[in-house]
């Protein structure tokens, strides 16, 4: 099978196969437990380098492949966004202290399908503020989510998260998006979380991509650092994200890459 069996739609979308669901279901849960494994090292004092040393190693110790080594000239196999970071940290030296948030952002290949999902993870403490942002960012992905369904639009989903979002006084990041994958890691529609009802393309069965709300406490506005990767809050607010990759089917959206121990949001990071 490659990525050029199904369909295309007028918008270069793939409609892939029934039999499709299968591969993407693999990969994403092995991106998946690969998360529920490195919160154990998220530790105060931990460095962002360590975690992703742990990450390569488990990607090979299981039999995959990173996405993201060698992808544009990347060499981590793993994105770790620190506060104020809202996607594309680079790991490196930075040493974690109490109450730091991060998203880690991990893509595997399982014979030849790519498992794309990132989630939160906090070393020490969480302090209220940043538990509020965790929450709102991980329910404004689920409503996404449930927006993703035949018949509804692309901006559909935007929409369901922009209000979601924005009625608790926070914003969504507008210079990244969602994307479609499959046998490739980019590949179109570009998933906007941010949109009016009814416009952009239909949603139909079989279109594999990812949503991954970025949301700030501040601003939405970002600015990538001198190293071609980091994107950062302007006004240095704190930032969060959460990313699945779906399928849709006849009656909905099938999330791939369900943590196999329910811990895409942890219990450590839920407001009392």
């Amino acid at each position: 099978m490659d990525e050029r069996k199904g369909r295309l739609t007028r918008d270069g979308i793939r409609i892939h196969e029934a039999a499709d669901f299968a591969g993407m279901r693999a990969a994403g849960a092995a991106a998946a437990a690969i998360l529920d494994d490195i919160g154990q090292h998220v530790l105060v004092g931990q460095s962002t380098a360590e975690i992703d040393r742990i990450i390569t190693q488990m990607v090979h110790d299981r039999g995959l492949t990173s996405a993201t080594i060698g992808y544009r000239g990347y060499r981590h196999a793993s994105c770790i966004s620190v506060n104020h970071v809202v996607c594309h940290g680079i790991p490196g030296d930075k040493v974690l202290k109490d109450g730091d948030i991060l998203n880690i952002d991990v893509t595997v290949i399982l014979d030849g399908w790519y498992g794309d999902t990132s989630r939160m993870f906090v070393a020490g403490t969480l302090g209220r503020k940043a538990a509020r942002l965790i929450e709102v960012t991980h329910d404004a992905l689920m409503a996404g989510i449930e927006a993703a369904r035949p018949g509804n639009t692309f901006g559909d989903i935007g929409h369901a998260i922009q209000t979601f979002v924005e009625a608790q006084r926070m914003s969504v990041v507008r210079d990244f998006c969602g994307h479609g994958l499959g046998r490739v890691f980019h590949a179109p529609p570009n998933v906007l979380h941010y949109g009016r009802k009814g416009t952009g393309p239909l949603l139909e069965e079989g279109m594999f991509f990812t949503i991954e709300p970025m949301v700030n406490l501040g601003r939405p506005e970002t600015k990538v650092l001198a190293d071609d990767w980091t994107a950062v809050t302007r006004d240095k607010s704190l930032s969060a994200q959460f990313e699945h990759a779906i399928g849709i089917t006849a009656t909905g959206a099938e999330i791939f890459t369900l943590s196999p121990a329910d811990r895409f949001y942890p219990a450590d990071l839920r407001p009392a």
